[in-house]
């Protein structure tokens, strides 16, 4: 028998943008049909976006996005793929059904729905609802109990969604009793470092669990602050991973699927089955391309970072970005950041030096402007501080923070006055420990190294450099501000080492604080590669951490690359008066 040719297709949607998200899947549905596919699946929640969070709660919302898969199944048809079977995830909710205490959102579905011939023939509903890190679905969906299996001219396609496949015993089980020949699992699942080998982990094991290959398409593109890679792949129990398709970029890729000729039941205990016959469309099965070579973490890292800043500029109707540039490595690296994300030509930086600057630190901002091309110009803000420093007799710590806090006004001044959104600098070793002053160096729309550890940051800013002389460019970032003693320069002599101990140190111990949840004894026994840390510098950093809570929550949202950001991820009270007693 011919083997069927499945399209792959991992797209980067807007959500909410109902209309944009049909025609995007459309080219893309036509697109794979001229390449030969009989089948194009596309990821989870792909017409909607994901996730639409309490959009869903809408009635008005419920309306526009059922009548949004009708309108996609006649889109296709009137470009001419009427008969490409399309599986594509949107949300489903009778907005008829009555929202009670037990059932708020009225029976909305996480659903794949399978469209043909201009009509919407089949759907599935999400079983498992993950409600942990950053998701919530056990608050906006209800389970689904069937199991769906598309017969295609002999060819028997079952259907699953994102975490189905991530437990043993669920539908891929039933869909193994049921003899399907591949599973089609579409994807939301958002990057974290480490996040695809895990993911290959998983899958793995439900072929082998289910004996079947699996064809698994993921979303592409940034929503808040989740990143989505892609990382499309198919997994087969013979051959293992194939070549998977590229990471962080809109694209299609296919798998021949041929019947494996298996014993098949006709009931599954604890799940209702739905079968449908549905014809292949003819076609030519020309050689597969593939050939992509996977991203090393700290490119992956990379990448993310780029994304994420990328997608919220331009899915918030940004084109240009403004920020600091101290000469320092944290500003160092997001101006590079966002001109791989808007384009150099689209960044515009601002040195701000007060009487503290040092002249390296204002000479390697300017060097940096001039090696990348972009924007750039000093605004400083001495005689703003004296005016308040003045008025208001300030000292101290109140004196330091003045400083940060013209520099936010002067950055959030000029975004008024020339329309850039403001990129806030920190990361993620300053927010954990409250090194960042409110309505200061805290302002802005986008924070892109808010889930960056600062050890991380010196890592990522040689490496972009090495990419830099490997293309045969200029270094973006000086030498200079990779190599000195970070400083705030908010007085003279100042150095972060001060009163934060080093940051591999510091950056050791938050990770098992924050990302970890472990205890002060815990990390006192088990960190520094079991060498151990005084436990009261352990307190220390706690105190820091839990006192700089409500600091956390007024920052701008960044992107996600770790395994528990702040944010959505980790959420802690502010108001708190227990602490480890350890």
């Amino acid at each position: 028998m011919t083997p069927l040719r499945v399209a792959a297709c991992q797209i980067n949607p807007v959500v909410g943008d109902l209309d944009a998200n049909v025609t995007r899947i459309t080219a893309a549905a036509r697109d794979a049909a001229q390449r030969g596919a009989q089948v194009a699946v596309f990821g989870e929640m792909a017409l909607t976006g994901y996730p639409v969070e309490d959009l869903l709660l809408r009635r008005s919302f419920a309306v526009d996005s059922r009548e949004a898969v009708h309108e996609l199944a006649r889109s296709l048809d009137a470009a001419g793929c009427g008969d490409l079977i399309v599986v594509v995830g949107f949300l489903d909710r009778d907005p008829d059904a009555p929202e009670t205490s037990t059932n708020p959102t009225g029976g909305a579905r996480n659903a794949a729905g399978v469209l043909h011939g201009g009509e919407l023939v089949a759907r599935y509903d999400k079983h498992f609802l993950p409600n942990y890190g950053v998701f919530d679905e056990k608050r906006w969906f209800t389970p689904g109990d069937r199991l769906v299996v598309l017969d295609v001219d002999g060819v028997r396609l079952g259907l699953a969604i994102c975490e189905d496949v991530w437990w043993p015993d669920g539908p891929v089980a039933g869909l193994a009793e049921l003899g399907v020949d591949a599973v089609l699992c579409l994807n939301a699942s958002p990057f974290e470092a480490g996040k695809p080998a895990q993911r290959r982990e998983v899958v793995a094991a439900r072929v082998a669990e289910g004996g079947a290959p699996v064809v698994y398409v993921n979303l592409v593109g940034g929503q808040d602050e989740l990143v989505f890679d892609g990382d499309s792949f198919v997994f087969r129990p013979d051959a293992g991973a194939l070549t998977p398709g590229p990471q962080f970029i809109e694209f299609t890729q296919f798998a021949d699927i041929a019947p494996l000729g298996r014993e098949r039941a006709r009931a599954v205990d604890g799940w209702q089955v739905e079968e449908v016959a549905l014809p292949a469309r003819p076609t030519d099965l020309v050689p597969i391309v593939t050939g992509w070579t996977e991203l090393d973490e700290l490119a992956q890292i990379w990448a993310a970072l780029v994304t994420g800043t990328r997608d919220y500029v331009h899915k918030v109707g940004g084109r240009t970005v403004g920020l600091g540039m101290s000469g320092g490595i944290d500003s160092a690296l997001v101006a590079v950041i966002a001109a791989d994300a808007v384009g150099a030509d689209n960044v515009y930086g601002v040195g701000m030096p007060s009487k503290y600057s040092s002249d390296h630190s204002k000479d390697d901002a300017a060097d940096q402007a001039q090696r990348m091309g972009i924007d750039f110009r000093f605004e400083p803000i001495e005689h703003m501080v004296e005016a308040f420093v003045g008025q208001l007799h300030l000292s101290g710590l109140a004196e330091e923070n003045i400083q940060a806090r013209c520099r936010g006004m002067t950055l959030m001044s000029l975004s008024n006055l020339d329309g850039h959104l403001v990129l806030a600098t920190g990361n993620k070793s300053e927010l954990a420990v409250g090194y960042s002053t409110i309505y200061g160096d805290a302002v802005g729309a986008y924070a892109p190294i808010r889930d960056v550890e600062k050890s991380l940051v010196w890592e990522l800013a040689r490496w972009r450099n090495k990419v830099a002389v490997e293309r045969g460019e200029t270094p973006p970032i000086p030498e200079n501000s990779i190599t000195k003693e970070p400083s705030a320069e908010l007085r003279p002599g100042q150095k972060d080492s001060d009163s934060l101990p080093d940051y591999e140190i510091l950056d050791d111990i938050l990770r098992r604080y924050v990302e970890q949840d472990q205890g002060v004894a815990e990390i006192a026994a088990e960190g520094n590669n079991g060498a151990g840390y005084d436990p009261d510098l352990i307190r220390k950093v706690a105190r820091l951490v839990d006192r700089a809570e409500y600091k956390r929550r007024q920052y701008p949202l960044g992107p996600k690359i770790t395994p528990k950001a702040f944010g959505r991820d980790r959420r802690m009270p502010i108001t708190n008066r227990w602490h480890d007693p350890a």
